[in-house]
């Protein structure tokens, strides 16, 4: 379909240049459609790169016409490949003109061209801009340009956000269909937190350990485009039940040298960035820093009762807490071209991360409604990491879409969760202290092998094989001290330790075949086999068995007209318990709120069905999305009472039962003018949770929730001229229900406006969030035969922030290459 499509562009390029050029006399066509004359006979060759104007992406199929510049007479044309480049052979010496044209974009017209016998005539970048002659094609390209669909994602354009700029990953998720990012940063997809994320289509150890946090750690004005995949085939790891966000960063693909200086100041973060790369011939190195501190403080208000023996013991508890702490990732990437069809390519990301949070509590008990003496701790804690990726990677092209490659990576990520407690009496003085130690790693290998061929020009395969060999550790222990700063072991709560090595073999086969009448399929299954040893203490061995799990896959996409599509997909994912949900470090931190893993977690396993409408109406980009997923061995927080701490709960993770989402999202998009955009969406989700919770008397009983979650955002962008633009959001997402009670929904909301200097080198702007107020509130309701809780938190977000930018070097683009490297989507975090 392509060689029809790309012939008919061509041919109706010639039309169109020949009614152009007046006074030109009929010529006799050959059986390739050129005019004799165009039949030129010699060895010299023009070859170029057609882009648009901001150098973001290459323009496919344009048609390149070849004019003889005395006569001007059309003598030879081509269309430009999907990657824009394209080339003219046999062409004689002369003097010649080129006229570079495609619809939606303005027509370029190079004169002078002039070649010598035997020459090959690089034409370099070309660059066509859009063209405000036809408003309806120019909407339909920029509207691709923020959203795309293929048979199993949306990719959404993240170049065109402003108000992001200085900030970090989660500011773009903000804006991306069917995502939802709460006021701590956590993500979810389709009301499901469930979420594999992947940089450049693999994971990263600075994901590990706490993903809202980690993703802060990424800065906004390094990613490109955000792939949310829904339903993803069985190329992709079976681990994440909720789906893939793929967060592709902007690759320099120019030759030279280049660095660019990023920043920003604001009165809740700072950022500092420093992107640079250069690139000569073959060889390309790249190397990237970025550093951020943050300042926030926050009030948390806990009021829960328990009830044991017919005696109610109310907690009343109020805490004030400042946090600050300093990130910061650094990358440096090699690739090189070790012939025209094979590349080699190595990376190292390294990633650190230093926060704290200093918190003082004072609490108070209520036996029966009778008062006890109120108690005060201030507690200091520390989470900090390092961590490391180190990647090689080979790609071996024989033939368009054909392609063997070979990837290996090596991660490792040390985490720290330490508090030290001081005890206070009512007059603030130091009575005892306690402590908490907790040491984690994370270390993993992987090796893959992937190979893709076309086996007729209308489907292709892709099989290949994946070896992971994972180890998890933590260690902890307890600590007490009085006023003297000796700490010794706490005797009633000795030391201890996890050690969890996971190996895991898998194996994948996928077929995509589009038909004549313009349906895509794309079906395939995976099997993966879990071995796991898991020891805790001295080396006791706990028994976690072995499992394997086929996840079959199926994507329909039908092309119903040039503007509208439909899909329709089921897949199977499992979701494997991460270190936070199976660490057994019992943390006190709050001595009557306390969250304690489980070792013995199975793996979650979902199904989904998706149904998919998408349409360009004028001006107008719709999509519309309906969905139903069943999770079983469903893992979930499970809070009870404690029986030895008076009026303290315990929250830790069972496989609870079953849970069933109903679902639907609506996003579209509206080029009210060229420069001017509004997008946003509204989605509802209709949650069922079945599962067994411990009553009064501690017997395990079944309890059921249910409810309707609805959320929506609206964002609108212009470029006002003279290089000023401006863009505001608006978003909100209702209560999320969980098997004891629910947390409450929220609104948050940011204005931007930028200033880009001349030639586009520098910038600066100014951004705001929630600036109308001075915090938000997020409560979180927990209810039982046993125990109640009341936990709210007010975030003091309001934030103002300068940012800046400015390019140094001069570029000239090279032609994009491809490459491949590991994708575990399945990490443990």
């Amino acid at each position: 379909m392509r060689h029809y499509f790309t012939g008919f562009l061509f041919l109706l390029s010639t039309g169109f240049a020949l009614a152009q050029t007046p006074g030109t006399p009929p010529a006799t066509t050959s059986s390739t459609g050129l005019t004799e004359d165009s039949q030129t006979k010699g060895n010299a060759k023009i070859i170029g790169y057609v882009v648009d104007s901001t150098l973001t992406r290459a323009v496919e199929f344009a048609n390149i016409a070849l004019y003889n510049s005395l006569t001007n007479k059309l003598l030879d044309g081509t269309v430009a490949d999907e990657k824009g480049k394209f080339s003219l052979p046999r062409i004689a010496p002369g003097q010649y003109r080129l006229l570079i044209s495609f619809l939606g974009f303005t027509s370029k017209t190079i004169e002078n061209v002039v070649i010598v016998k035997g020459q090959t005539k690089d034409m370099g970048a070309i660059r066509l801009s859009a063209s405000t002659r036809t408003l309806g094609e120019v909407t339909v390209t920029g509207q691709k340009a923020l959203l795309e669909e293929k048979v199993d994602r949306l990719v959404y354009n993240a170049d065109l956000d402003l108000a992001a700029k200085g900030g970090d990953a989660t500011d773009i998720l903000k804006k991306v269909p069917m995502l939802s990012v709460d006021l701590a940063g956590n993500v979810s997809l389709q009301g499901n937190n469930n979420v594999r994320v992947l940089i450049n289509n693999k994971p990263s150890s600075i994901l590990a350990g706490n993903l809202a946090d980690a993703l802060k750690q990424i800065p906004a004005d390094l990613i490109k485009t955000v792939e949310v995949i829904t339903s993803p085939s069985a190329k992709y790891d079976a681990e994440g039940t909720g789906g893939i966000i793929n967060i592709i960063t902007k690759k320099n693909t120019l030759q030279g040298l280049h660095l660019d200086v990023d920043g920003g100041v604001g009165n809740r973060t700072s950022t500092l960035g420093l992107n640079g790369s250069f690139r000569q011939g073959k060889l390309g190195v790249n190397l990237n820093g970025n550093g951020r501190a943050i300042y926030n403080k926050a009030s948390t208000e806990l009021d829960q009762s328990t009830f044991i023996n017919g005696t109610t013991v109310r907690t009343s508890q109020q805490a004030d807490a400042f946090d600050h702490g300093m990130f910061g990732q650094y990358a440096l990437g090699f690739d090189y071209d070790l012939a025209k069809n094979q590349s080699l390519t190595a990376g190292a990301r390294f990633g650190i991360r230093n926060f704290n949070r200093d918190q003082h509590q004072t609490t108070t008990l209520f036996t029966d409604e009778i008062t006890g003496s109120p108690s005060k701790r201030d507690v200091f804690s520390k989470d900090l990491s390092n961590s490391i990726d180190l990647t090689v990677d080979y790609l071996h092209t024989y033939k368009p879409q054909q392609e063997w490659s070979i990837s290996t990576q090596y991660s490792q990520n040390n985490l720290t969760n330490n508090f030290d407690a001081n005890l206070l009496d009512l007059a603030g003085s130091l009575t005892s202290r306690q402590r908490n130690l907790n040491f984690n790693t994370n270390k993993e290998f992987t090796f893959q092998t992937d190979y893709q061929m076309p086996l007729t020009k209308a489907s292709s395969l892709e099989f290949g094989g994946k070896a992971i060999a994972r180890q998890v550790s933590s260690q902890y222990q307890y600590q007490l001290a009085g006023v003297t700063p000796d700490f010794v072991t706490d005797d009633k709560r000795p030391a201890g330790s996890l050690n969890y090595d996971q190996t895991i073999g898998a194996a994948y086969l996928s077929y995509t075949l589009t038909t004549l009448n313009k349906i895509t399929i794309k079906a395939g299954a995976r099997y993966e086999y879990t071995d796991i040893r898991a020891t805790v203490g001295d080396n006791k061995a706990i028994a976690i068995p072995s499992y394997g799990k086929l996840v079959p896959s199926v994507n329909l996409s039908k092309k119903i007209s040039e503007k509208s599509t439909l899909k329709l997909a089921y897949n199977r994912r499992i979701q494997r318990p991460g270190i936070q949900q199976l660490n057994p470090n019992f943390n006190t931190a709050n001595p009557q709120n306390i969250t304690v893993g489980n070792p013995l977690l199975k793996p979650e396993t979902t199904d989904k069905v998706e149904l998919g409408y998408s349409t360009y109406i004028k001006k107008t980009y719709l999509n519309f999305t309906l969905y139903t997923r069943l999770n079983t061995d469903d893992i979930q927080q499970m809070s009870q009472r404690s029986d030895t701490l008076a009026g303290a709960v315990i929250t830790s993770f069972q496989n609870i039962g079953k849970e069933y989402n109903y679902g639907s999202n609506l996003f579209a998009t509206i080029n009210i003018t060229p420069k001017w955009s509004v997008n946003g969406n509204i989605d509802f989700m209709y949650r069922y949770i079945s599962g067994y919770a411990p009553d009064l008397s501690g017997q395990s009983v079944l309890v059921t929730n249910t409810g309707l979650s609805i959320g929506g955002r609206l964002d609108t962008q212009a470029q006002l001229g003279h290089g000023w633009a401006i863009q505001g959001n608006f978003g909100t997402r209702g209560r999320r229900i969980q098997l004891q009670g629910y947390s409450s929904g929220f609104i948050q909301y940011s204005l931007g406006l930028r200033k880009e200097f001349v030639n586009k080198r520098g910038s600066v702007g100014l951004a705001a969030e929630n600036f109308l107020t001075n915090g938000m509130v997020f409560n979180t309701v927990l209810n039982s035969v046993a125990f109640n809780q009341m936990y709210r938190q007010n975030i003091y977000n309001s934030s103002v922030r300068l940012t800046f930018s400015y390019k140094i070097g001069k570029l000239s683009v090279a032609p994009p290459k491809k490459s491949r490297s590991v994708r575990n989507d399945d990490v443990i975090e």
